[in-house]
């Protein structure tokens, strides 16, 4: 995962998106969850470790004329669902595929994925 001396640090990912990095092929988490290499052909299904997540959805600003307030508010979000760290199950329909340092990873938009497992109790 993400530690200060960790290569991704220098990555921003921007708004609803997450980037994932794959998990190999029959691949089982600690509580039993993988998926089977025919659903991942059939179905064009994948499954990784979430890295990096974007800020979340922007809301949009009220349009106000108020002299007194000040114009440096900054832009607010809906935090996404998913966090670094969580299993992503999602479609590869909706990603994009990029190569960074040697690596394959996904950059998917939230809405592309359809199940996240996380460690914690939710």
């Amino acid at each position: 995962m993400l530690t200060p001396d960790n290569k991704l640090k220098k990555l921003i990912v921007i708004g609803d998106r997450v980037l994932i990095r794959v998990s190999k092929p029959n691949e089982r988490t600690d509580s039993g969850l993988y998926l089977p290499p025919g659903v991942q052909e059939k179905e064009k299904v994948q499954q990784g470790y979430i890295i990096k997540t974007g800020p979340g959805y922007a809301i949009p600003m009220p349009v106000d004329d108020e002299p007194w307030k000040n114009d440096d508010e900054q832009v607010k979000y809906v935090p996404l669902q998913a966090r670094e760290g969580d299993l992503a199950i999602f479609l590869l329909s909706g990603a994009t595929e990029v190569m960074y340092e040697g690596e394959k990873y996904f950059i998917v938009p939230q809405s592309a994925i359809l199940m996240l497992e996380r460690e914690e109790d939710l």
